[in-house]
Formats: C-alpha cells, structure tokens, sequence
C-alpha cells in the first residue's frame, strides 16, 4: 500500500507542477484557455504559483503528513474551482480538465487515509 501511496503522490505532483509550470511560463495553448474562460490575467501568476505550492506540498507530505494532506485538500478545491470556472464559461467539453488532474490528488489523499 505504501508504495502505491508513494508513487500516486509523485504522480499528483508532477501532473500539478507541471501544470503550474505551463501558467507560470504562459504556453500559448493555457493562456488561449485561460482568455476563453475569462480568467483575469492578474490573477495567472497566484494561480500557477499556488498549482506549485501544492505539488511541492505534496512530495513534503511524504515526510511531514499533515503538509501533504493540506496540499492535496487546497490542489482539490483549486480544481474544484477549475471545473466550476470552465463551466461557467459554458466550454462544457473542457470541464474533464481540471478534473484529470484534481483525480490522483484524491488518490493519494485516499491512499495516504488508508496507510
């Protein structure tokens, strides 16, 4: 169980990093997804930044738990907020999105309650 704790985590946190590290540098492909769903771009910069904190939360999470479990539960709400916000810009097809990656954080939080 520890070692499927161990590798979704990593797996959480590269996919947020990653994430947060396309914001941060404006790929083209997010700041054109960002501009459809009406994201203000002054808020781009906190939200990349904060996609960061969490993946970094949640590999600290391996060593201080209680890290880890506030990470994942912020990465969860952000890509709760993600989906509502896609929603809300009525790109319906696009609202898989921000649940793909909100998915293995709630694995790891699973996985870590269970261990």
């Amino acid at each position: 169980m520890h070692i499927a704790y161990v590798a979704v985590t990593l797996l959480a946190a590269l996919m947020a990093g990653f994430s947060g590290t396309v914001l941060l540098m404006r790929a083209q492909w997010i700041v054109k997804a960002l501009d459809d769903y009406r994201v203000p771009r002054p808020w781009w910069t906190w939200l990349g930044l904060a996609k960061a904190a969490g993946a970094v939360g949640l590999v600290a999470g391996l060593f201080v738990p209680f890290v880890g479990v506030v990470a994942g539960a912020g990465l969860v709400l952000y890509f709760a907020g993600a989906a509502v916000t896609v929603a809300r810009a009525r790109w319906y097809s696009h609202i898989p999105f921000p649940l793909v990656y909100a998915a293995p954080v709630i694995g790891a939080l699973a996985l870590g309650h269970a261990a």
